[in-house]
Parts: structure tokens; sequence; C-alpha cells
């Protein structure tokens, strides 16, 4: 009976549309909020690399967040919001201590590179399921892992600076693995690969690397002290807390 079981499982599995694999991907478990300290290493060409250390809180699966750097010196106490919606733009803003200034960071800006790193500000938003078309190519084991391949094309009408994605999504947890973005002209620009770690009774992700491939520049995330379901109140994310360095 268990043999049976597993097959019924895998065929199951197996007839996952590209659209189903999407879905699932963004209905897993996840917690209400997360508070999270990150150091992010970039490296360039040469090998030679360059670090900042920064606080962030989230709510809504990152739909809101709220990014203060906490060093080096010189870039101490900049802030980062990002308040995503499903009907309008998204709303991003950075304050700029040196400057005395917060700036708007509009539609046409979204392919700009955060703060030198090789994530650019679309790399921060969520991909809504309405905007793009997708594919689920093949299975294939990646870090011995049996994964979904899922092929992610933006819509006509969407602005971005990608063509397509192509994801290895873990078949047991739908949680990304490893991504490829390719250009406008279709040649891979970025790859990213991440990590994660169980807390509770959630995958969370604990490592992103993200590489670009063109300019061989690379971007390291690593995230500790992770707090989770802590209660964070949406009062948060307005750009006056963006002054307001973290206590």
């Amino acid at each position: 009976m268990r043999k049976i079981s597993l097959l019924i499982v895998a065929g199951w599995v197996f007839a996952l549309t590209g659209d189903e694999l999407a879905q699932q991907m963004d209905s897993r478990k996840k917690p209400s909020d997360s508070k999270v300290d990150f150091l992010m290493t970039l490296i360039n060409k040469k090998g030679k690399s360059r670090s900042s250390s920064l606080h962030s809180i989230m709510k809504n699966d990152g739909k809101k967040q709220i990014t203060w750097f906490l060093s080096p010196a010189n870039d101490k106490g900049i802030a980062f919001l990002k308040i995503e919606h499903d009907e309008r733009d998204d709303e991003m803003r950075i304050w700029l201590p040196a400057f005395k200034k917060i700036r708007r960071i509009s539609a046409k800006k979204r392919s700009d590179s955060f703060m030198g790193s090789d994530m650019s500000y679309e790399d921060l938003s969520s991909r809504q399921l309405d905007e793009f078309t997708f594919t689920l190519i093949r299975q294939e084991v990646y870090d011995s892992i049996s994964c979904h391949l899922l092929e992610s094309i933006p819509k006509k009408h969407i602005r971005s600076e990608y063509s397509r994605h192509i994801t290895w999504v873990d078949s047991i947890f739908f949680i990304p693995l490893k991504e490829e973005s390719y250009d406008k002209s279709d040649q891979l620009l970025k790859e990213k690969k991440f990590s994660y770690t169980k807390i509770k009774d959630f995958q969370i992700l604990t490592e992103i690397h993200v590489t670009n491939m063109q300019k061989n520049h690379s971007t390291h995330l690593k995230f500790e002290n992770i707090e989770l379901d802590t209660g964070v109140q949406d009062a948060l994310f307005h750009e006056r807390h963006l002054k307001r360095m973290p206590q």
C-alpha cells in the first residue's frame, strides 16, 4: 500500500501545470511578519569585497518592508521602504540622510541597482501571479533535491528588465532554490541561489547569492537574528519611520 500511495503522489506532482506550481509557491505557509539582521557583501570581478550591515522588518510575505543601513559609517542611516499594491505601481522610497531627502523610486527606475548591489528594485518586489505566464518545463535534480523547473515570462504590458526567469523549485516545500534571469536579448543576466533553515514550522530564507553573469559581479546576503510573528503593525510602514533608526 505504501508503494501505491507514493505512486499516486508522484503522479499528482507531475500533473501540475505552471500556473498551479506558481500558486503553490505563493500559498505555502509563511509567517505573518519577520525581523532580521543581515550582512550584504558585494564582490567585484577582481575579488574585492565591501560589506554593509542592515536591519529589516517585513510583513505580508515581504509585500511591506522597511530596511535600515547600520554600517559602514558612510551608509549608516540610509533607509528603504517598500509597499506593494495589486492594482497600482508599488511604492518605493529611500531616505538619504546625507542629502536630507526622501527619494521616490519610480516605476521607470525598477531596473536600477539597489545600493550598488546585483539586485535591482524589481528583484526586491514579489511577482504577481496575474502578471506572468508560467510554464512547467521539466523535472530536474538540483543539489540532490528533486525540483520542478518553472519558466516565468512577464506579460507584454508589464515593465521588466527581464525577458524570462527559469526557477528550480523544491518539489516538496515549493520554495525556489536557484533561478536564472535573462535580459531582453534572452542572454543570461543573473544567477540566484537561495538557502533556507526550518524555523518553527516555516522554511525561512537565510542566504541569497546573486551573480551578474555579464558583469562578473556578485552580491551575498546572509540573514541572522531572525524573529517571526512578532506582531508588527501596518503603521510602521510609513516614510516618517525611515528617519528613525531601530533601537
